[in-house]
């Protein structure tokens, strides 16, 4: 099974046509036709529809489930370093329970930065950009191209660059973007708290 989680602010759909081609996308990798998505601003709950929403749907060759919930960003306070291991998520899989099991690592930080052969990639849930001087960028490493990371490079709001564990001192801070947070949310932490957890 994928999952697609798409973004609905006071009852209206965000990106709705990246989330349909990265759908596709995945369907023709895998040999089968991406569903046809219903109406999601109908289907909204009377109640959400002055919110900011998380609508998740999980799908094969149908729509399996879906669901509303209002959101609220996960504070970040700091970052683990944790290595990716064998882990493969190009594909937004609805079985995350091998991100889960990395994020075991994290200790006492809010979340962790998973790394491959050195290089940054991203956290269990998002991408992320980092900050020099008035500069964005993001890793040219990371698991999962997200739709807010493609749309952010199409509008050259970022950049694509290779992180390091060795040049991430030279970043002042680390945002964490996917279809639900946008770098104006914040929702990240200084570098100098990304902690190394490889020795």
């Amino acid at each position: 099974m994928f999952l697609e989680t798409i973004c609905i602010k006071n009852g209206a759909v965000q990106n709705l046509k990246e989330h349909i081609s990265r759908m596709k996308q995945t369907a023709a990798h895998f040999g089968f036709s991406a569903p046809e998505l219903p109406s999601l601003d109908v289907l909204l709950p009377e109640s959400l529809r002055d919110k900011k929403v998380k609508c998740r749907i999980v799908y094969k060759e149908i729509i399996q489930n879906i669901e509303f919930e209002a959101y609220k960003p996960k504070v970040i306070r700091s970052l683990m370093l944790v290595d990716a291991g064998n882990i493969d998520y190009r594909f937004k899989y609805s079985d995350r329970s091998e991100l889960n099991a990395l994020n075991s690592a994290k200790q006492d930080c809010s979340e962790i930065l998973i790394v491959r052969n050195g290089c940054i990639t991203d956290t269990t849930y998002s991408n992320v950009v980092f900050q020099k001087n008035k500069e964005f960028f993001t890793p040219d490493t990371y698991l999962l191209n997200g739709t807010k990371r493609q749309k952010l490079l199409r509008e050259s709001i970022i950049r694509e660059a290779r992180i390091t564990i060795d040049n991430l001192p030279e970043f002042e801070h680390v945002y964490l973007i996917n279809s639900m947070l946008d770098m104006e949310d914040e929702v990240g932490c200084p570098v100098r708290n990304i902690f190394n957890n490889l020795c």
